[in-house]
């Protein structure tokens, strides 16, 4: 058999492994009928070996006292005749009429052995009669002897029998005589009280298997009315409840879920409502912010220019404060970025551009801030990875990826990879730095959301960088993802269309690093 069918087979032998496995129905029934057919097996064991027993031990017990009646009245006969061969009338006499009553009676056949020869019943066949039960009688006469035998006729027919066995002995003569009973009806009992064990048997396992089957559907309707509207739950159809029929356990569980949805429900408005508060105040605060920071901004920068005529501790305090200026207003500038994406009224600009020179650009761009941490940004890219893309966001997007892995490099060099294909072009950026746990890349692109809060900083970061840049990479219709371990450094991967009608299948680059080893 080829290894195609043998598939074919167990395809065929899994179907029902996966019905009982998904189908808490199938399971009840299946084990309430296992164990009703353990119980009816080794009950109908029981039964039949009582009747059994029964059975043969009166077959038996009847066998040998009609057996003994026809020896005593054998005897008798075979003394009156005074155990004489030579009175062979008298002789033939005695085993025609054993014969004959044997055959009157129809509960056995006769087989006599005399010093004057063998007769037998006219329809048995004397091979019916074993050779040790010949030999015992043949030792002691006087006793009777019983064995189980297959009693064999001359018309062909044969049934299970017994040969009850006795005899007679004088210094004159001696006989031998064989009573072989048919147990043929009894096997017919015993065939009609197997089949009934059986039928009753098989008839309470299917009722057992019908009544669980009625009960588990029963039982389980109000679990399968619990698993819905948990799962309209879940899917956020809070409206949707459970009737509660009755008081018992079941209506109890209703009444709970009920009560987990109107809670859930309430839960829900309010969180809604604070969200949206957060974002108004959000969004408000932010606006309001743009006036009074335009005013001082512009008293900044008319003091700032005139720094160098200033005394050195003036000139110092204008430069911090024009450094914490510049702080404050990207904080102002993600804040109301993070508030368009609320309000969803964020929109791409996609013209087409080469991202090299927009990454390039970025590198460049923050080269001071790499040298100040120690950190070397090196470059490798494919020419001319052209994509439509809005250039803002893709290189607020770079810069903020640069820039956090400067920040968490601890001075190693920075690797950014840019390839493309014919559909997509994606852009790594890999660290050697800190890294991160499993437990915290759940937690990356959160709003406000910093690895180590107690980490020297070299610049002023707003924890929004990497949710802004996971949003203008929706926008795109693109992936980012994230791969860190403690220790070894992370790496970040974007990946985004080259057309907005293409769909992001698949990533020129690995998410893990080629440098650790692992797969992914």
């Amino acid at each position: 058999m080829d290894e195609m069918t043998w598939s074919r087979i167990r395809r065929i032998l899994a179907i029902p492994l996966r019905k009982w496995k998904s189908s808490l129905v199938a399971r009840v029934v299946s084990s309430a009928m296992l164990g009703s057919f353990i119980v009816m097996m080794i009950a109908g064991i029981f039964l039949l070996n009582r009747v059994t027993g029964g059975i043969i031990e009166g077959s038996q017990e009847s066998a040998l006292v009609d057996a003994n009646e026809a020896m005593v009245e054998i005897d008798q006969q075979m003394r009156a005749a005074g155990f004489d061969s030579a009175n062979w009338d008298a002789l033939t006499a005695i085993v025609t009429s054993a014969i004959q009553r044997g055959n009157t009676s129809g509960r056995y056949q006769v087989h006599f052995v005399t010093s004057i020869g063998t007769f037998s019943a006219a329809n048995l066949d004397t091979a019916s009669i074993p050779d040790e039960i010949r030999e015992s009688v043949s030792k002691d006469p006087a006793a009777m002897y019983w064995v189980p035998t297959r009693v064999l006729f001359k018309d062909g027919t044969q049934g299970p029998g017994l040969v009850v066995a006795s005899g007679g002995e004088d210094p004159r003569d001696s006989y031998q005589v064989f009573f072989v009973f048919s147990l043929e009806q009894e096997a017919r009992t015993l065939t009609m009280v197997r089949t009934a064990v059986g039928l009753t048997s098989l008839v309470v396992l299917i009722g057992v298997g019908a009544v669980s089957y009625g009960i588990s559907r029963q039982v389980l309707a109000p679990v399968r009315i619990a698993r819905r509207a948990a799962e309209k739950l879940s899917s956020g159809e809070l409206t949707s409840l459970m009737p509660v029929r009755g008081t018992d356990d079941l209506a109890q569980l209703a009444v709970s879920m009920n009560h987990m949805a109107t809670q859930l429900q309430q839960r829900i408005r309010q969180w809604e409502q604070l969200s949206r508060l957060q974002q108004r105040f959000v969004s408000d605060v932010s606006h309001e912010l743009r006036t009074p920071l335009t005013t001082v901004r512009m008293a900044v920068d008319v003091i700032y220019d005139q720094r160098e005529s200033l005394p050195e501790v003036q000139n110092k305090s204008i430069e911090l404060l024009n450094k914490e200026l510049n702080r404050f207003e990207n904080l102002l500038g993600d804040l109301l970025e993070i508030s368009r994406f609320d309000a969803g009224v964020a929109v791409l600009n996609v013209e087409e551009h080469d991202l090299t020179a927009l990454v390039l650009t970025e590198a460049e761009a923050l080269s001071e801030l790499a040298a100040s941490a120690g950190c070397e940004v090196i470059l490798t890219c494919d020419e001319q990875c052209t994509a439509m893309v809005d250039a803002r966001r893709i290189s607020r997007l770079v810069r903020n990826l640069i820039s956090n892995a400067i920040e968490h490099g601890e001075g190693e060099v920075i690797n950014l990879m840019l390839v493309k294909d014919e559909s997509v072009v994606a852009l790594a950026v890999r660290d050697h730095g800190v890294g991160f746990d499993i437990d915290q890349a759940k937690m990356l692109f959160d709003r406000f959301w910093r690895a180590d809060p107690a980490r020297t900083r070299h610049s002023g970061g707003t924890g929004l960088g990497l949710s802004i840049s996971q949003e203008d990479v929706r926008l795109h219709q693109g992936w980012i993802h994230a791969w860190g371990r403690p220790g070894q450094g992370a790496q970040f991967r974007v990946v985004l269309p080259r057309r907005q009608d293409i769909v992001v299948t698949h990533s020129p680059i690995g998410l893990v690093p080629s440098d650790v080893g692992e797969d992914l």
